[in-house]
This record gives structure tokens, sequence and C-alpha cells, in this order.
């Protein structure tokens, strides 16, 4: 257990201590954020690199305290491509179909490293879509869900707070210290990124974060009385699937492009609703906890329970679902225009 916490407390200090790094070369190259009075309402430009660091955070933390074995090795290789597609991306030159490719590029380096679902009951085939629709799905929700200052490191350090519980309860150590180093640089970056923001992880972060979270949901096992305990890591992931699929499912009543940027995110409605962005990210993160918490509970009680426990979370989410949908985004209150907070700009 003091490994654990040394690799996290290596983490933290290794992300506190380059984050103003990145930042002063993001500011010296020009690599900022600038507002557009459209989706991008922050007072200032605001430097990128935040991901670079939690990156480099992340590597170096595991680098000195454990050994790499292949899926290891697999999910850095993996998450390296994504870091150097997200760079290439936030100086806005990448379109959102190049940039699909290269993230299905790593999620084939994961399947040849062994990293997949895997479902006995299922064909091979099915098990390796399934592997592609949740990596791919993972890796976009996270990088959509960067739209406010806090909330994508945040959120996703407490995901991985969840399946830390996990790891550590099937003594899986190495992805419990991959867990620990990633909460770890997530909270060193976060202490920078919280409102008002004086650094975003952009795509480099994003989809860096999303990608971990699902390579390592499916090397986790979820051993439980009942095949609903596979849902567990949906319910720890499920604030940035939510978001997402609501996402989806405005643009498209809206006749929008499913992966273009507009005002239609469950943070931005909250705002609409007059809540200042330290009192949405935390709610925010109140929802991600107690998803996650249901998601352990899944493990633990018998199968009766377990579908009283996803009907009840579906019908609530449904129900959040219909009261946001009735917020109107499409003139912003002032207040919302205020904000610092990071406004979409995401393209996939």
């Amino acid at each position: 257990m003091h490994l654990y916490l040394l690799t996290f407390v290596l983490a933290v200090l290794l992300s506190t201590y380059g984050v103003p790094i990145a930042r002063r070369a993001a500011l010296k190259y020009g690599i900022v954020d600038a507002p557009d009075g459209r989706l991008k309402h922050q007072r200032d430009p605001v430097p990128y690199f935040g991901g670079l660091a939690i990156y480099l955070a992340f590597l170096m933390s595991l680098a000195f305290t454990f050994e790499f074995r292949h899926d290891v090795l697999g999910i850095i290789l993996g998450g390296t491509i994504v870091v150097m597609l997200g760079l290439i991306d936030d100086f806005g030159v990448l379109t959102p179909g190049t940039k699909l490719i290269g993230q299905l590029l790593a999620v084939f380096v994961l399947i040849k490293s062994g990293i997949k679902i895997e479902i006995a009951a299922f064909p091979e085939w099915l098990d390796l879509a399934l592997t592609v629709f949740w990596m791919v799905g993972l890796i976009n929700a996270f990088n959509l869900l960067d739209i406010m200052d806090g909330l994508s490191a945040g959120i996703g350090a407490l995901s991985a707070g969840c399946l830390l519980v996990v790891a550590i309860q099937q003594g899986d150590q190495t992805i419990a210290f991959m867990l620990a180093a990633l909460i770890g640089s997530l909270l060193g970056f976060l202490r920078y990124n919280w409102q008002p923001a004086k650094i975003y992880m952009g795509d480099t972060g994003a989809m860096f974060i999303g990608l971990l979270l699902g390579a390592m949901t499916m090397i986790e096992k979820y051993p439980g009385e009942h095949p609903l305990a596979l849902l567990t890591p949906v319910f720890i992931l499920g604030v940035p699937i939510f978001d997402t699929l609501f996402v989806m499912y405005i643009r498209h009543q809206r006749g929008l492009p499913i992966f273009w940027g507009s005002p239609d995110h469950i943070a931005i409605r909250l705002r609409h609703w007059g809540l200042s962005v330290p009192q949405v990210v935390l709610l925010s993160y109140g929802a991600t906890t107690a998803l996650g918490a249901i998601g352990l509970i899944m493990l633990h009680v018998s199968e009766a329970m377990a579908w009283g426990l996803c009907i009840g979370t579906v019908a609530l989410l449904l129900v959040a679902a219909m009261l946001l949908k009735s917020v109107d985004v499409r003139r912003p209150s002032s207040q919302v225009l205020l904000a610092t907070g990071e406004e979409e700009t995401k393209a996939a």
C-alpha cells in the first residue's frame, strides 16, 4: 500500500512542478485558447499544454515505481498516440475524420496488446466491435466533457479513484499503480485548472484520460454473483457517458452534426439555471461519486438488488435529461457569457 501512496505523491509533485513549465512554454509559442465570442467566453487567452504535463507526470511516476508488463506497454503506446494526436489537434489542423483514424490506431494498439472486452457468451468479432465502440466512445466522451474549468480533470480523478478501489479489492497491483499515478497527475494539474483556469489540458489531456480509463476498465475484473456486475465500469464512467449521449441526442434533434461544437452540454445548461462554474463542477463531482458508488455496490449485492439499482438510476437519469432538455440555451445569459470556463470547442 505504501508504494501506491509513493506513486500518487510522486505524480502529484511532478504534475505540480510540470504544469507551470508547460504553461510558460505554451505562452511563449502562442499555443493558447483565445475567446471568440461564440463558444469561448473566457476573458483572456488561456494556454494549452496541460495535457502534456499530465502525460509526462503519469509516465515518470510509473517509471520510478514499478516494472512495465506487456499490456501496460500497450496502454502507454496507445496513450502516446492520442497525446501526439491531441497536440497536433490543439494547433487546430486536424479534421474530425483524421482524428478518428488516429483514435482507431490507438485502439488497434490496445487490441494487439491483448487489451479488449472479453465476454464468454459473445463471439470474438462482437467482443472486438464492443471494444472499438467503448474505447472510441470514452476517448471522445472525455474530450467533449472538457468544457469548463476543473470539470474533466476532477471527474477523471474521481472515476480513477473508484476503479482503484476495484483494483485493490482484486489484488491487481499493476492497475492500482497506474490509477494512483493518473489520480496524482490529475490532482496536480487541477490546482492550476480550477476556476479561473491558468491552463487547459486541451485535446491532448482529455483524450489521454479517456483512453487510460477505458483501457483499464477492460483489464480489471468485476466478479459478482450476477452478470450485471459487468456494468460497474459503465456506472463509474456514467457522467461522461451520459453527457455525451445527451449532447448527441440534442444535436440530432436540432439537426446539427453530432460532433459540431454547440452549447448543449449538461454543464452549460446548469449554468443557464444560475449555478456558478464551481457549483456546476462540484455538482458534477457529486454525480460522479454517486454513480461510482452504485457501480461498486453492484459487485456486492444480489441480482434482484442490482436490477433495482439499474432501473432506478436509469429512471433518474431520464428525468434529469428531460429537465435539462427544457433549458433554453439559444440566447446565453450575461452570467454564462462572463464565465471563464472552458466553453466547448471540440470537434470529435
